[in-house]
């Protein structure tokens, strides 16, 4: 599959070359394409570097991989606007660091990141998933002692289709991949991150998740 990955920074990267390996055509979306540091790591990754258009125009499937605060922008530069039923993977976090270290969520309770970018981009098909869990366990789920637990919401069950096939190419289990159900159910997931944050700091490391444990039959 055809993906493009819009967002340079280090969760992009990942992502990136994690679905590079699992076979698929991957670009990398970028302002900066000349950065020495993601020339080298396109060299080393395998991972074409090429301008936001280009990427918008190279994906069947885009994933924004970019600050929440920069999202609708980085997508904008993407072509999103004109691009007609293209899915997009979001696991961003709409994060407010004004106040400092933790940071607050910039869109939380009535509305979420993901509905604010499917209102922008109409056209666009917005999945929320892979927001819940660190860049590492993003690409190689395991890491970790036992499968552990991905959420996926969205509109279109089409495009939560195509979602999960890619997590399942990056190894992700498939009877622990949980459809909450429409876009609006985003906004668990990305509140989820305020939990997330203090269970970094309990645990005192990022390699971790959660497991979905149900009653026995």
């Amino acid at each position: 599959m055809r993906i493009a990955v819009v967002g340079s920074g280090n969760v992009g990267r990942a992502v990136a070359a994690g679905l590079g390996r699992a076979g698929h055509d991957v670009v990398l979306g970028s302002r900066d394409t000349s950065r020495a540091e993601l020339v080298e790591w396109s060299a080393e990754s395998g991972v074409r570097l090429v301008a936001p258009a280009e990427a918008g125009r190279h994906g069947e499937v885009l994933v924004n991989a970019t600050p929440g605060d920069g999202s609708v922008d980085a997508l904008r530069a993407a072509g999103g606007a004109d691009l007609d039923g293209t899915v997009v993977l979001d696991l961003a976090n709409p994060l407010d660091f004004s106040s400092g270290f933790p940071p607050s969520l910039s869109v939380a309770n009535t509305d979420s990141l993901a509905e604010s970018l499917q209102r922008a981009f109409p056209r666009l098909r917005i999945v929320k998933a892979m927001n819940t869990v660190n860049l590492e366990v993003m690409v190689d789920p395991g890491r970790l002692a036992e499968p552990t637990a991905l959420f996926i919401a969205g509109d279109d069950q089409d495009a939560k289709t195509t979602v999960t096939e890619l997590l399942a190419d990056l190894g992700w289990q498939r009877d622990q991949l949980f459809d909450l159900g429409p876009l609006e159910a985003a906004r668990g997931p990305e509140a989820y991150f305020l939990l997330w944050i203090r269970l970094m700091q309990s645990l005192g490391t990022a390699d971790f998740n959660v497991r979905v444990v149900r009653m026995p039959s």
